[in-house]
Parts: C-alpha cells; sequence; structure tokens
C-alpha cells in the first residue's frame, strides 16, 4: 500500500512510502523477493528521527506484525523474541520476574529489531556499554542467502555489521539477548544541579563507580553550561510491578511555528533549572519515571510544530569535549535556537560490537531544533565543523541530514559494511551518505 503517514520521529521528510505489514516470518522471503520494488527496508516504530527508517525510492517492511515471544528463561534472564515486540511489552513481561532490559533508550516505544539495528545506548553506557554488547544471536533473512542465525561466534561479520546497521543487512526475524537483574521497580535517585561545564564533568566522574545510570540536562539558552544532573540506582525495595503504556497527556495538534523562540526557550530553560534547584535531593521513582518521562506524553514531538524538528547528537571523544562542547553552547547560544531538550552523558570503555555503532569514549550531546529551514541547516553545519575539528562522530539514528563526509569521518569502516550490506536493502539514509 502507498501510504502518506509513514514518517520517522522528526516529521520532517515527507515523502510517501510504498508498505507491506506481514504478521509472520515465514512471508518475508516472497516479500524481500518481491521483484516489483528493487530495495526494501524492515521497519518498526520508526523513533529514529531522520531518514534512515524511511525508503521513499523502494518499499518497507513494517515489522511491528511480528510482535511474538519465542522463549524467555526467568532463572537466568535470557529472552529470545520476535524483531516486532517493542521494549515496552519486554518491560511488562519480565519486570515482574526481576528482570530489566540491559540498557534502554529514552524511549520505550522502539522494537527490538530497531534497538539491535540502531545498536542504542542508554544512561548506563559506563557500565553495560550499548544494547549491541548483550546481544547474542538473531535470526536474519537476507535475499542473497535466505534465512540464517548469527551469533558473534559463528558468523562475526554478519553480526557486526547488522549491529548498528540501520537495518541495510537484512531483515531481522528474531533477536535473542541477556537481561539484567533487579531488586526492584524503582530507582533511588539522585538530583545535583550543576553551575558549568566542568562541574558537571566533575559530577560524572564521581559517578562512574557509584551508580549504574547517570544523565544530564543542560541549559543550551546560555552558554554558561548549567544544568541539572540526575543518578540512580536500582532500589532494594518496593516491588517489581510493571508499567503499562498508557498515556495520561497528549499534544493534541502541531504546535504553531513560532510558540518555540528565544524568549519561551530561556523561559523554560529557567524554570526547569530553578525547579530542580528546589527539588534537589535523594528520591524514589519508578523506571517509567526515570527512564521515559517523555512516553508519558503523546505525539510530543508535535511541540516542534507542523515543519517537524531535526535533532543533533554528536559525540567528542576523551581529551576534546571541554574546547568542542563549550564551542559548541557558544554557536547555539549566539543563534537564539536553543533546544529545551539538551541532553549530556558519558560514554565509558566498553566498546561497540557494530562497524557503524554511535557509541565510542566519550561526550555525546543530544539537541532537538525545530526545523526552520535553512537556519537550522546552517547552525548544524557550523556545529559540524566544531565536532569534525574534535575528530568526533554523529548519530544516524538520529540525524536526517548528516553529509556524507561526515559519516564517513564519523564511521571509518563504513566500505567494510558496504561489502557485507544485503543488496536489496536501502534506505533515504544509506542513498544520500554513500554516493
Amino acid at each position: 500500500m502507498k501510504r502518506s503517514d509513514i514518517l520517522s520521529w522528526g516529521r520532517v521528510d515527507r515523502r510517501r512510502q510504498y508498505v507491506a505489514k506481514p504478521h509472520f516470518r515465514d512471508e518475508l522471503p516472497e516479500l524481500i523477493a518481491e521483484p516489483k520494488w528493487k530495495d526494501k527496508l524492515a521497519i518498526g516504530l520508526r523513533r529514529s528521527y531522520g531518514d534512515s527508517c524511511l525508503n521513499s525510492a523502494g518499499a518497507v517492511i513494517d515489522a511491528t506484525g511480528l510482535d511474538r515471544f519465542i522463549a524467555f528463561d526467568p532463572r537466568t534472564g535470557l529472552l529470545r523474541a520476535e524483531a516486532g515486540v517493542s521494549l515496552s511489552n519486554v518491560l511488562q513481561l519480565v519486570v515482574p520476574k526481576g528482570w530489566f532490559l540491559p540498557t534502554t533508550p529514552g524511549t520505550r516505544f522502539v522494537t527490538l529489531g530497531g534497538a539491535v539495528a540502531n545498536d542504542v545506548h542508554g544512561k548506563n553506557h559506563h557500565s553495560a556499554g550499548s544494547f549491541g554488547a548483550s546481544v547474542l544471536a538473531f535470526g536474519l533473512q537476507r535475499s542473497d542467502r535466505g534465512r540464517a542465525t548469527v551469533t558473534p561466534e559463528t558468523e562475526p561479520d554478519i553480526f557486526n555489521a547488522t549491529v548498528g546497521g540501520l537495518g541495510l543487512t537484512g531483515a531481522i526475524e528474531w533477536v535473542e539477548f541477556a537481561l539484567a537483574p533487579i531488586p526492584s521497580s524503582f530507582l533511588d535517585v539522585e538530583i545535583a544541579p550543576f553551575e558549568s561545564l566542568e562541574a558537571f564533568w566533575s559530577l560524572a566522574a564521581d559517578s562512574v563507580g557509584s551508580h549504574e545510570h547517570t544523565v544530564a540536562w543542560i541549559d543550551c539558552a546560555t552558554s554558561r553550561g548549567r544544568g541539572v544532573f540526575t543518578r540512580a540506582n536500582w532500589a532494594s525495595s518496593g516491588g517489581l510491578a510493571p508499567r503499562d503504556d498508557r498515556s495520561f497527556r497528549a499534544i493534541p495538534f502541531c504546535f504553531p511555528g513560532f510558540a518555540l523562540n528565544r524568549l519561551s526557550v530561556g523561559a523554560f530553560n529557567e524554570f526547569y533549572y530553578r525547579l530542580h534547584k528546589i527539588k534537589a535531593a535523594r528520591q524514589t521513582q519508578d523506571y517509567q519515571t526515570y527512564f521515559y518521562p517523555l512516553d508519558s506524553i503523546r505525539h510530543w514531538n508535535r511541540l516542534y510544530g507542523a515543519r517537524g524538528m531535526r535533532q543533533y547528537q554528536c559525540v567528542i571523544p576523551r581529551g576534546e569535549e571541554r574546547l568542542a562542547l563549550s564551542a559548541m553552547l557558544a554557536e547555539i547560544a549566539q543563534t537564539g535556537m536553543a533546544s529545551f531538550l539538551a541532553i549530556l552523558k558519558t560514554f565509558g570503555d566498553k566498546p561497540s560490537p557494530g562497524l557503524l555503532s554511535f557509541p565510542r569514549p566519550g561526550t555525546p550531546l543530544a539537541l532537538d531544533f525545530p526545523n526552520r529551514g535553512e537556519s537550522t541547516l546552517s547552525l548544524m553545519s557550523r556545529l559540524d565543523a566544531i565536532v569534525r575539528e574534535a575528530r568526533g562522530a554523529l548519530y544516524p539514528a538520529k540525524d536526517g541530514r548528516m553529509p556524507a563526509e561526515m559519516f564517513r569521518l564519523s564511521f571509518p569502516q563504513w566500505e567494510t559494511f558496504a561489502q557485507l550490506k544485503d543488496p536489496a536493502m536501502n534506505s533515504d539514509f544509506w542513498r544520500r551518505v554513500s554516493q
């Protein structure tokens, strides 16, 4: 079916997509071999912000109908499920048994196939690494060899290409991975406002050995580098009740484009910082409140207006982060296009397995910008220059306009990956960066 409602989370690219939605894995070979469209791409819940989950020159296979659990051992924490199962559904199954995701992004509305294809990371990278580090095996359907079970031991090349491979090595059928044990579904959280980037790095360094989860919100409306640091460990008590998918608030329509401006974002950031300065203390939060605060608001991306938003996520390597991030904050503050959702974290040393995996030792910064056309693109290009000078990298899952040069600098093994790519798989992103 040709559909106009298949968009990425950024809602900038509005190209019609030809879509098929299988409900059984044995439907995949016929869909992949369909001769009418040369290029296909398996997609999930489309929480990628850019065009890595779009294939307007071909067709997409909506894998969310492949949503069955295959095997779960509550004694060992090993889980195997089809690629269309969401992280939210996983949590509802495993949390009552004392298990949690090994690492999780900032939304639970991501499929297991998407978590592998984007090698997602979370607040615990310094202790657990990326999602791919916990993957033991997956089923892969390729156009040139059919169905295969892939593990790091049996097919390391295909395994490393698929983890973080943006769905370009074939259609992932199922994923088997190791869960992490938890004593309860609550976390002991400490909130610590900070006044400068130096204070952030001090808090981050002090937390590496003592806290499993760390993250910071940073005020990009000024170049001061102030923000709010939170760190958490699982609470020893509180029960193992799971949370459901209900959202208690919703954004019913797209905000007008002028709603997010220098004054409104500055006022929000000032309020947010002062509120958390008052709340600075230790408190107990359930996992949904701590990991997924935006999931409680349906369609929150409509806040950015009908033209959508662009996210910019980079990682700056150690030794370069202080100068580079200070320069980036100064550039953003000067333009008045500050993001009110600006997240700063630290990546640890645990290597990600994927050839195109984004996490690496350093400091990642994620920024959301309302799409204002050329002015937004110009700002992002200037941020590119700072990242390039620092020998940093950009995240394909969050970027809808990454230049080919930045992609190749970010992922020096891209040519090796290209040799392992499924010849029948393609995306708007890959066409843009691989030419």
